[in-house]
């Protein structure tokens, strides 16, 4: 019976502990600020762009086409 008061005891105790441990998280901060993520927006915001130019060139090219079916 000691036994198992003993083994209530410290789960209790590790259970009162585990939230605090868990919510702290580990700190990242040293290797995060050594990555520089503008070039790499950079590129992403220029393939978005040119992507948005080809979308819009195949739509005008639908249009003049439509345009000319129907003329």
């Amino acid at each position: 019976m000691k036994l198992l008061k003993k083994i209530g005891l410290v789960a209790a105790s590790a259970s009162f502990a585990l939230p605090a441990i868990a919510a702290t998280g580990p700190d990242l901060t040293p290797l995060t600020n050594v990555v520089d993520f503008g070039t790499v927006v950079t590129a992403l915001l220029s393939i978005a762009g040119l992507l948005a130019v080809v979308y819009v060139a195949i739509k005008g090219a639908k249009v003049v086409l439509s345009m000319i079916k129907g003329a």
